[in-house]
């Protein structure tokens, strides 16, 4: 049995890690939350006990103060708090720090990305291979275990390319792991989790098709899918963390990465990148100031914690997977849909922080259990998926498993076409109000609100039973006929 739980970072991400690590401390023990800023962790301790989640009050849950790139200092951190499993829930550019740390004092490494140099993005694959993996011998020698990406994506879905290969298919031929977000959170523009990070990753497309990594421009192929419960959402070939690992670990011919994109994001996107305010590296000012334009832009945008409140409507991420058992072609949908505000309800989060948030904590209790405990260093899809699943359906991210006919209208086909082809197809149209923003998104919200409503009636009208009576006068005009 490990115990004592280290969570670094006070993001929204942590902040859910918090709520749940304290319904589950009977398991965990003390809980230590550490950042650079140590009121927001202490503003978590105030929201876990408001809500009173802490579970056994016996336990300890308290802050620290702690830069994290400091290697001593975070060693210490972990040695005077007696924790033995620690979350690195921070900003990934801090990953090789807290792994370095981990390795000094022997405690459990679990993280939720690849890690991150601040003066590179969306690095030559396989990424992992540039920094966690070049330490995997070491975790092995000492015995430790470091299980990295046990976030929703990756992680979840990384377990569900493992739940497929183990369950529901002999041969796997292609997955492709969807993610959208069907929600609004009432803000002209605002990214779920921290903006940096955000649009860092949609610089550049690596993706893995025909057991070969290969490159395409952001936002170039585009594909609309009607998702349970979200609905017909457009998605966009993306790169990703677990394409990495995967394209490693799972035998299938194509792995590939899709996230859904609304027009109004693509647009904006577009023009910040277009203007330069993406740029991840210094800028000089008239002045002789150095300027980072993209946390120029980071420090502009609302904090995702803050959209919690007003949101409204579903995630759903999944992987579709295609392939053959019992030498029968196959497709399956394994899949997760969240409500932001029953998340906003149960731990004061928004959606996206919720499914992020959740899979680590799960994690660090089969860890506590002796359940997961590879010493050595491991990806998700590594491990079992089987324990993993059970516990996230029972602490608020219950997987579902949908059979689709092959080659059906329900079917989602992910092969890229000739790039012209897709370019010709992945025009996002934005209709602007110079006046007033607001105007064409509100519009375009209410043509959804309008679309969904004729769906929802027409479903409903189907599934009711006829009245009586016009179903007799429909029998006696066919049998008079």
């Amino acid at each position: 049995m490990k115990k004592n739980l280290l969570i670094l970072g006070a993001g929204g991400v942590a902040h859910v890690a918090a709520h749940k690590a304290a319904m589950h401390n009977d398991i965990l023990g003390d809980i230590c939350i550490a950042s650079r800023t140590q009121a927001k962790c202490d503003a978590i301790i105030e929201s876990v006990r408001k809500m009173g989640h802490l579970k056994d009050p016996s336990k300890q849950l308290y802050s620290r103060q702690i830069d994290c790139l400091d290697i001593p200092a975070t060693a210490r951190l972990i040695r005077e708090t007696g924790s033995e499993i620690v979350l690195n829930l921070g900003q990934a550019f801090i990953n090789m720090s807290v792994l370095e740390a981990c390795l000094e004092t022997g405690a459990v490494y679990l993280d939720t990305a690849i890690h991150e140099d601040p003066d590179k993005v969306c690095e030559t694959p396989p990424w992992y291979a540039n920094y966690e993996w070049k330490r995997k011998a070491r975790c092995a020698a000492q015995g430790l275990s470091a299980i990295l990406g046990v976030g929703f994506d990756p992680g979840v879905v990384n377990a569900y390319c493992a739940l497929a290969q183990k369950h529901y298919f002999d041969k796997i031929d292609t997955i492709d792991i969807l993610d959208v977000n069907a929600g609004s959170h009432g803000k002209y523009f605002a990214t779920n989790f921290d903006p940096e990070i955000n649009f860092r990753e949609f610089i550049k497309v690596w993706t893995w098709i025909d057991r070969k990594w290969k490159e395409y421009p952001t936002h170039s192929v585009k594909r609309v899918y009607d998702f349970p419960v979200a609905g017909q959402c457009p998605v966009y070939l993306n790169g990703h963390d677990e394409l990495h690992s995967l394209s490693k670990n799972i035998d299938a011919n194509s792995i590939r990465f899709w996230m859904g994109f609304g027009n109004h994001y693509i647009n904006v996107f577009t023009v910040l990148r277009t203007l330069g305010f993406l740029n991840h590296l210094p800028v000089k000012l008239a002045t002789g100031q150095d300027v980072v334009p993209l946390k120029v832009v980071r420090a502009l945008l609302p904090d995702p914690q803050t959209l919690a409140p007003n949101y409204t409507g579903n995630t759903c991420i999944g992987n579709f997977v295609k392939g053959w058992k019992n030498g029968r072609k196959r497709e399956v949908f394994i899949y997760q849909v969240s409500d932001h505000k029953q998340a906003f309800l149960e731990v004061g989060s928004q959606g996206i922080s919720y499914t992020a948030g959740v899979p680590p904590v799960a994690a660090a209790i089969l860890v506590a259990k002796g359940i997961w405990d590879p010493k050595t260093m491991v990806n998700v899809e590594e491990l079992d998926p089987d324990p993993f699943i059970a516990l996230l359906n029972k602490i608020g991210l219950p997987t579902e498993v949908k059979e689709i006919k092959p080659g059906s209208k329900e079917s989602f086909d992910g092969a890229v076409r000739p790039l012209e082809v897709e370019l010709a197809e992945s025009i996002a149209c934005c209709i602007v109000s110079a006046a007033n923003p607001r105007i064409a998104l509100d519009r375009e919200a209410q043509a959804k609100g309008l679309l969904r409503a004729a769906k929802q009636a027409a479903a409903t009208k189907k599934a009711r039973p006829a009245p009586k009576g016009k179903a007799t006068a429909k029998k006696k005009a066919k049998a008079k006929s």
